[in-house]
């Protein structure tokens, strides 16, 4: 408080905080108030003005709080944290970019998991008319997705006579009715990208069918369209025509057809109801142009391009050197007895499919939508033909062509499965990704082929190999060919009839028909074995082929170096072939002991330095040896048996100087374990 003394004769008391309650009943002298006082004397206590001095307390005024603001509090401690949050920020940016960097490309889509490819005719009817069709195959998404499997490739399914079994398309921007229709098709992509899948299809440019518009309007000399097609003039004399020289088609004699209407012949490479366009024409290329981009429009991911290295011959027209020079040129029927030096493969054919590549590059830019581009063209003897389709490290064409390799192998054992796996490996150019294929709707099942002891360890193969696994329908169950005696007449007209046994119904369950169709009949027959190759059935099997194709995709899928990594043969004889699996970073191995002949022993240390004395079955083709250990002194095979081994080891086959020359590696990556993933400069 503070004392005042006033002069009570002089003085007014200040009375003005004072409750009213106190003045009740007294008057006030104002007048007296007016009066100054002639002397006023007030003592301060100094240490109570020090206690006056102001403190911050809640509800302060804006006036009183700013005094505070400007007096330095945890300055120091203050700036720690600011620099402390400062290069947090930069470290982290650093670190991004530094992962970013350092990380390799993240797999595509085409290359993460199998394909499994349809032929859609014979794989689910709908309707009950006995033909499989678009809505069979949205109807069986579920089945597609248990097979682990990440993208479908459908076989062609244009508007098409079916006289080729639909390869010769006689309108390019419609589906033919026994599919269904459009509606149809773009239901079934929206079904199939709904459940994280992705979808392919056939495309074959070389030619079209002769019912199509353009041939009608190029035989007539309409127009634009005169050239569409190449026509040549052709000598005729007493019923017979001399065609312009000895070219053959691929399905046997000649390559050239008389026309009534244009009173020419025109090339056909394939059969005469599918005559060759004429890519030396820059409206035909417009065309095929405009059909991708119409067709990526609708939503497609990718395009296997049929029957490209026929799309160009040379112009001179000059018969083709044949393979025995000493048979004569009128005898010369069958394709194999000539050289096809003028018919594929002609100077000019890779700026053509470059030219696809780029078309649909334009459709690719979106995040998470990247077009695939396959060729599908069998060069059998020219590997080298057949990488060129790669492109090169500066110009891309196709993402791979696709791989018969193992299709082709004639006589069985494990030496040959070697050289069909080595021959492409070391011929592909590097930094590019490796597909694997075992059947196709051009060629006889594994079962026929090679026998049925070898479905499961083919399987086996090109799902342990790197790069891509092609599943053509039923190998994952096992199907087999029909017998040839079961294809009729009316099947004939549908399609060359060796073409055909490989393409009976897929059998889903024990039930008339094997459950391919509800309908009275199916257009090809059901193999007669379908009451015990089924889906239905094997799926409950716990040592069926179907459930073994299961567990090595999901293998594939969980485990790194199955994934991405190393392969590196280690042994291939008569019997067995033998290779690992690594990636840099990991101790896990994966080693692959595949029988392709007869009862084997081989001991693996032997080969091996430095190999575990035991190793773990992962898997096999006979489920109950699962889980087991094994010595690798003495790895023990049946015919027809695979086996899947896994072992840990700090000194991998790929760093080995004896092994450098036999390990492939595509799209190459590094494991950290400290951080948990991976990089790309190990």
């Amino acid at each position: 408080s503070l004392p005042m003394e006033l002069s009570e004769k002089r003085g007014v008391e200040n009375n003005g905080f004072v409750q009213n309650e106190a003045f009740e009943g007294k008057e006030t002298d104002t007048s007296s108030q007016r009066e100054m006082p002639d002397k006023c004397s007030v003592d301060v206590d100094p240490m109570a003005v020090e206690e006056t001095v102001l403190k911050p307390y809640a509800g302060m005024p804006k006036e009183v709080l700013l005094q505070f603001s400007s007096q330095a509090r945890y300055r120091i401690t203050r700036e720690i944290l600011f620099w402390l949050i400062i290069a947090g920020a930069i470290a982290l940016v650093c670190a991004t970019i530094a992962i970013i960097a350092l990380s390799p490309k993240c797999l595509d889509w085409w290359q993460a998991g199998p394909i499994y490819q349809i032929y859609p005719r014979s794989f689910k009817d709908s309707n009950m008319d006995g033909n499989g069709d678009l809505k069979g195959i949205q109807e069986k998404l579920d089945y597609i997705t248990y097979l682990n499997v990440r993208t479908i490739w459908i076989t062609s399914f244009l508007k098409s006579p079916l006289k080729d079994l639909g390869y010769g398309a006689e309108d390019f921007y419609d589906i033919d009715p026994i599919f269904g229709c459009m509606k149809d098709f773009e239901d079934l992509l929206v079904a199939i990208h709904d459940k994280g899948l992705k979808v392919i299809m056939d495309f074959i440019p070389n030619h079209t069918s002769d019912k199509h518009q353009w041939f009608q309007l190029s035989r007539n000399r309409t127009g634009k369209y005169t050239d569409y097609y190449i026509w040549q003039d052709c000598a005729q004399s007493g019923g017979s025509v001399t065609p312009p020289n000895n070219w053959v088609s691929v399905f046997g004699g000649s390559s050239w057809q008389y026309d009534d209407v244009r009173k020419q012949c025109y090339l056909h490479q394939f059969g005469k109801e599918q005559p060759d366009l004429n890519f030396r024409n820059p409206d035909v290329q417009q065309e095929i142009h405009d059909i991708i981009k119409f067709w990526l429009g609708k939503g497609v991911d990718g395009f296997s391009f049929s029957t490209v290295k026929f799309l160009l011959e040379a112009t001179h027209l000059r018969d083709e050197p044949p393979v025995n020079k000493t048979q004569g040129g009128g005898t010369i029927t069958a394709y194999s007895q000539l050289y096809h030096d003028y018919t594929t493969t002609q100077v000019g054919l890779h700026d053509i499919v470059r030219g696809f590549r780029h078309t649909m590059n334009e459709f690719s830019r979106e995040p998470g939508r990247y077009r695939f581009m396959g060729s599908n063209d069998d060069e059998k003897e020219d590997i080298e033909a057949t990488m060129m389709y790669y492109g090169t490290t500066f110009i891309q064409e196709a993402d791979f062509p696709f791989n018969f390799n193992l299709i082709n192998v004639k006589n069985l054992s494990g030496n040959s499965v070697f050289e069909a796996v080595d021959s492409w490996m070391k011929n592909m150019p590097a930094g590019k990704w490796p597909n694997w294929a075992v059947g196709s709707p051009n060629a006889a099942r594994i079962s026929t082929r090679i026998g049925k002891e070898y479905i499961n360890v083919m399987n086996m193969l090109i799902l342990t190999l790197p790069g891509t696994p092609v599943t053509y329908y039923g190998e994952e169950i096992g199907m087999e060919n029909i017998a040839s005696g079961n294809v009729s007449e009316e099947h004939v007209n549908s399609g060359p009839v060796v073409t055909l046994p490989e393409k009976s119904p897929m059998q889903w369950d024990g039930n008339v028909n094997a459950g391919f169709t509800e309908g009275n009949s199916s257009w090809l027959p059901v193999n007669s074995n379908y009451q015990s190759v089924n889906v239905e059935i094997q799926s409950t099997w716990a040592n069926s082929t179907l459930r073994l194709y299961r567990a090595l995709t999901s293998l594939r899928n969980d485990e790194l170096p199955l994934n991405r990594g190393w392969m590196c043969h280690i042994w291939n004889d008569s019997n067995v072939f033998v290779y690992v699996r690594e990636l840099d970073g990991l101790d896990t191995v994966f080693m692959m002991v595949l029988n392709f002949g007869q009862e084997s022993a081989i001991n693996l240390q032997a080969i091996v330095p430095n190999l575990p004395c035991e190793a773990l079955i992962r898997l096999s083709t006979p489920f109950n040896k699962a889980g087991k250990v094994v010595t690798t002194k003495l790895i023990q095979t049946e015919m027809g048996e695979g086996l899947v081994l896994e072992y840990k080891t700090a000194k991998p086959v790929h760093t080995m100087e004896a092994f450098k020359e036999k390990c492939f590696v595509a799209e190459k990556a590094c494991y950290s374990k400290a951080l948990n993933l991976l990089y790309m400069h190990c």
